[in-house]
């Protein structure tokens, strides 16, 4: 087979970049990564030569190209049946999915107001209008899998599901957004994960800086 290979952003920002590099790892898939960073105003020009969009994440895969996040996730999940990616039974997979495309399509008060950012420190900003109802209903989706699923992930184990809304994870703790036992109990679970620990030791370590990035 050939090899896999993810091209990224900075992991500092890059919250698409993200999920499919954490759902990969996180799930033993090998894979080479490629970063290429927002160094230019509005992205990077090296972006064009690797994704039909000019933006990151997009993986290859031989001749295959596959961008967007979830899309990415999909092709790997398909490649690699057995790796975990999504759960095994019917009805959890499909609420799983439901509640990955509902983070694809929604929340853009807080992507908006609360940009990831792996190394700013804990404080909180002022919010616009919308955002503590995207907190509402992020903290209902984590609540009620987990206690459907018995957790302490999304859907039991970690899955694709739990890779999608990673990036909230760090919104939630950087913006101080949330205080409930249940929601930071999951945030805690997802932290001490291993490919979690890996991302954010590498973006601490990143010296880009993106203004329009910092809140």
């Amino acid at each position: 087979m050939d090899r896999l290979t993810l091209y990224i952003g900075n992991k500092n920002y890059s919250s698409w970049s993200f999920r499919p590099w954490i759902a990969m790892t996180g799930c033993g898939i090998e894979f080479d990564e490629v970063l290429i960073p927002f160094d230019f105003p509005a992205g990077n020009p090296r972006f064009s030569e690797i994704s039909p969009t000019a933006r990151v994440p997009a993986l290859h895969h031989g001749n295959i190209r596959v961008w967007e996040s979830l899309a990415i996730i999909e092709y790997v999940a398909e490649l690699f049946p057995d790796a975990g990616l999504w759960p095994r039974h019917v009805k959890a997979r499909a609420e799983a999915r439901a509640v990955s495309c509902e983070m694809v399509a929604g929340f853009r008060a807080l992507r908006n107001a609360c940009p990831m950012n792996i190394r700013r420190p804990k404080q909180r900003i002022e919010l616009g209008d919308g955002v503590m109802s995207d907190v509402a209903r992020i903290e209902t989706i984590w609540r009620d899998m987990r206690d459907h699923f018995g957790g302490p992930f999304l859907f039991g184990a970690f899955s694709a599901a739990d890779a999608m809304f990673a990036p909230v994870v760090n919104r939630f703790e950087t913006y101080d957004l949330v205080a409930s036992a249940d929601t930071l109990s999951y945030m805690t679970a997802m932290k001490e994960l291993p490919a979690w620990q890996a991302w954010q030791q590498a973006a601490l370590a990143e010296t880009w800086i993106v203004p329009e990035d910092e809140a």
